[in-house]
C-alpha cells in the first residue's frame, strides 16, 4: 500500500500534528504518520523517504482477503486482463510450470505445451529448470543452434537427441504462441568442461566423467545474460507475444556445494530473482507486454504454511490462490476481486489449519495486538514518556543531592570565626 509523504519542512507541519505531538518523546527522533491496512501508524521522520513509500505489513495485515493483492501483487499486474480463451499459451521451465499449465488448461485455455506432441517442451517442459536449459530451446528452435554434445535427457536419463522434425515442431509452437510463461527454478548446474555447455539437470550416472563434467553456480551476470538472451530471441522472432517470467517457489532438493541446502537455495533464488528484476527494470517501461508474476513471493510470504510438510512443494491452498490470482489479473474469465478475495479467505483458513471460528478469533486477537497501531503506540509511548519523566526526576534528585553534598563540604572547609581552619588535615 502506498503512503504519500511530504518532504520534511521546518515551515510545514507534519500530517496529523496533534497526534504526532501526543506521540513525541523527548530525546527521540520526530515522527510522521502513514496509513496501511486502513489504519494510521507512525515511524521515524529522521530521513527523507521520497514522495511515496510502500511499507511492510505485519502478520495481522496478511489475514485479510485483499492482503496478497495489496502487499505482494501491487505494481506487477497488468491494468486489465487480456488473455483470451483462444490465445495460445506456451508454459514451461521448472516444476512449478506444471501447476501453471495444468490450471490454465483446466479452465479451458489453450496451453499448447500441455497438448499432445513430439516436442521436448511438451514431454518434459517442467524439467528444464535453469536459464541455460530454457534458453537452449529457443536457440535450437529459432536459430537451429544445437549443442555439440549430449546434454538433454529425460526423467529416466534417456537421451533426447536433436531431431530436426522435433525442432521444427518446437519452432511452430513458439511461432504461434500468443503468451510465453517461463518459470525459472535454480542456478546450480552441471556442464561439459570441454565445451562449456550446460545440462538440463544433472549428468546421467552412467555418463559421468570426472575429467570432463563439472558443477558450478550460475552467478548474476551469467544469469542476467541468459535471461536477456531469451527475451531478445522472443522479441526478434515473435515480437507481438506477451512474456511472463516467474520464479519457482519450490526449493532445490539438494545442493552440490559444501554448504547447507537451505542456504544454497536462498542464494540460488536470490540470483534468479535479482536478475529477473534487473531485466524488468530495463525493458518494462518500453515493453508493456513483459511481466513478472510473483508466485515465489505468494507462496513464501503470503502464507505461513505455503510449503507442505516436505518443505519443498507448495501447499494446495497456496497453489490454488496463486493460479486464481493469475487468472484474475491476466485472463478474461470474469474473475472478480470479490471472488479472488473469497478464495484467499479460504486459503488463509486452510493455512492456519483451524476451523473458521477458531481462525476468526485468532485474527481478532492479532488485530487487537498490532504492534504499530496508533492506540497501542500511544499507550507504549505514554509509558515511555512516563519512564523518561521518572528518569529525569531521578537525575534531578541525584543532582540536587550532589550539589547539597558539595555545599556541605565547602561549609566545613571555611575558616572559623576565630580564624582557625576547621577542615580535616591530611
Amino acid at each position: 500500500m502506498t503512503a504519500h509523504i511530504d518532504p520534511p519542512s521546518s515551515t510545514a507541519p507534519l500530517e496529523d500534528s496533534e497526534l504526532l505531538d501526543r506521540l513525541s518523546v523527548p530525546g527521540r527522533p520526530a515522527l510522521f504518520s502513514y496509513e496501511i491496512a486502513g489504519e494510521k501508524r507512525v515511524t521515524s521522520n529522521t530521513f527523507y523517504r521520497g514522495s511515496s513509500a510502500n511499507y511492510h505489513p505485519n502478520r495481522a495485515d496478511m489475514l485479510h482477503s485483499s492482503s496478497i493483492p495489496e502487499y505482494i501483487l501491487a505494481g506487477w499486474m497488468p491494468q486489465e486482463p487480456f488473455i483470451e480463451g483462444s490465445s495460445k499459451l506456451v508454459a514451461f521451465g521448472s516444476c512449478f510450470a506444471k501447476n501453471i499449465g495444468r490450471y490454465l488448461a483446466g479452465i479451458g485455455y489453450n496451453v499448447t505445451t500441455k497438448g499432445k506432441g513430439s516436442t521436448y517442451v511438451q514431454a518434459i517442459g517442467d524439467g528444464m529448470v535453469n536459464v541455460h536449459a530454457i534458453c537452449q530451446q529457443f536457440e535450437w528452435a529459432w536459430e537451429n543452434r544445437k549443442p555439440t554434445v549430449e546434454l538433454w535427457h529425460g526423467w529416466k536419463a534417456e537421451e533426447y537427441g536433436y531431431d530436426e522434425d522435433i525442432r521444427v515442431a518446437t519452432k511452430k509452437l513458439f511461432d504461434e504462441a500468443d503468451v510465453f510463461i517461463l518459470t525459472f527454478g535454480l542456478s546450480e548446474v552441471w556442464f561439459d568442461s570441454h565445451t562449456g555447455e550446460v545440462f538440463w539437470r544433472a549428468v546421467p550416472l552412467d555418463k559421468y566423467d570426472s575429467a570432463r563434467h563439472g558443477f558450478k553456480c550460475v552467478r548474476f551476470a551469467e544469469t542476467y545474460e541468459r535471461l536477456r538472451r531469451i527475451y531478445d530471441l522472443i522479441r526478434k522472432y515473435n515480437p507481438s507475444s506477451t512474456i511472463v517470467f516467474t520464479l519457482s517457489p519450490i526449493p532445490i532438493n539438494a545442493t552440490f556445494r559444501p554448504v547447507s541446502c537451505i542456504t544454497a537455495n536462498a542464494a540460488s533464488k536470490a540470483t534468479l530473482r535479482s536478475a529477473i528484476d534487473q531485466l524488468y527494470d530495463e525493458v518494462h517501461q518500453d515493453d508493456s507486454s513483459f511481466y513478472y508474476f510473483p508466485a515465489y513471493e505468494i507462496v513464501n510470504n503470503g502464507f505461513v504454511n505455503g510449503l507442505g510438510s516436505d518443505m519443498r512443494h507448495p501447499s494446495l491452498h497456496a497453489v490454488n490462490y496463486s493460479m486464481s490470482a493469475f487468472e484474475r489479473y491476466f485472463c478474461r474469465t470474469g474473475m472478480t476481486d470479490e471472488r479472488l478475495g473469497a478464495i484467499l479467505d479460504e486459503a488463509i483458513r486452510m493455512d492456519s489449519g483451524l476451523d473458521p471460528a477458531q481462525f476468526d478469533e485468532i485474527r481478532r486477537r492479532l488485530e487487537e495486538q498490532k504492534p504499530l497501531s496508533i492506540d497501542r503506540e500511544v499507550a507504549v509511548l505514554k509509558s515511555e514518556r512516563s519512564r523518561e519523566e521518572r528518569r529525569q526526576a531521578v537525575e534531578m534528585a541525584r543532582e540536587a543531592k550532589r550539589k547539597e553534598r558539595l555545599a556541605s563540604q565547602d561549609e566545613r572547609r571555611r575558616p572559623s570565626s576565630h580564624g582557625q581552619d576547621t577542615s580535616v588535615s591530611e
